[in-house]
């Protein structure tokens, strides 16, 4: 991202805290936001610390239930919080494959200067996921399976990889997909991605990506993305949990399709 102001670290957070949970793409949002803004999407210090916000967003809404699972955990049974802890294990091992074996592809495709196409076609995708998990006629009834787990996991290991695809529209609906309650779905996605950002985040670390001395962006601007995000970010979180469980989430297919012609019609259009 090059240097990052105070003004733009603030304007980049709240759209991370908002994209990261609302189904319309955080990835997306933020390519067109840095195109606008002049800024070159490479300062992972400034990346690291707003993703780094949106888990703890996560972690805050979801504090009670994930002590819960903690304590079910050390009770070394198979209960109910073991199976769930493990599906949310099974729903990684899709993501963590692309992370180890494709991450050099994922980078060229968010390095490419078509970009902006990708954000675009992929948001029309997102939309379409958004539609048919509405009208979907399976009866939204059933616990996630391990195959469910597995599955969604999938459906995140690819939204990883395409830039304007959203990762919880796309987990979300595929949950919803396939029959399961939609509240739960809306909890196990937002809990399943905590593992990879904070695993991606130690191996940038222990890379050494996050540096104040290489980023070009003062501790202040990088308090203010961080703060920005995780605020937005804890109140969008809880916003999305009540528009998952009123069947609400088609308003946002509509979103992202008006966002994509808006993306094409400026490429095709402006000179």
């Amino acid at each position: 991202m090059g240097e990052i102001s105070w003004l733009q670290a603030l304007i980049l957070g709240i759209i991370q805290g908002l994209t990261e949970f609302l189904p319309i793409s955080s990835s997306g949002h933020l390519a067109i936001a840095e195109a606008v803004m002049g800024i070159n999407g490479d300062n992972l210090t400034f990346a690291i610390a707003v993703h780094a916000a949106t888990v703890l967003s996560i972690l805050t809404v979801f504090g009670l239930e994930i002590w819960k699972l903690i304590q079910g955990l050390f009770k070394f049974q198979w209960n109910d919080e073991t199976q769930y802890i493990a599906k949310l294990l099974l729903s990684i091992i899709p993501v963590a494959i692309v992370g180890v074996f494709f991450k050099g592809y994922v980078e060229s495709i968010f390095d490419s200067h078509y970009i902006l196409i990708w954000v675009a076609f992929m948001m029309l995708l997102t939309a379409a996921l958004l539609l048919i998990s509405y009208y979907t006629k399976y009866c939204h009834r059933r616990n996630i399976t391990f195959n469910d787990a597995f599955f969604i996991g999938i459906a995140q290991a690819i939204a990883s990889v395409f830039p304007g695809l959203s990762r919880s529209g796309t987990t979300i609906a595929a949950g919803i997909i396939m029959g399961n309650k939609k509240d739960k779905v809306a909890q196990f996605s937002f809990l399943m991605v905590i593992i990879p950002v904070l695993g991606e985040a130690f191996l940038d670390l222990k890379k050494g990506n996050f540096s104040f001395a290489q980023s070009g962006i003062s501790p202040i601007s990088l308090l203010i993305g961080f703060l920005s995000a995780y605020i937005v970010g804890t109140l969008t979180c809880k916003w999305m949990l009540d528009i998952v469980r009123n069947g609400k989430l088609f308003y946002f297919a509509f979103y992202c399709i008006a966002v994509a012609a808006i993306i094409l019609g400026f490429l095709l259009f402006v000179p």
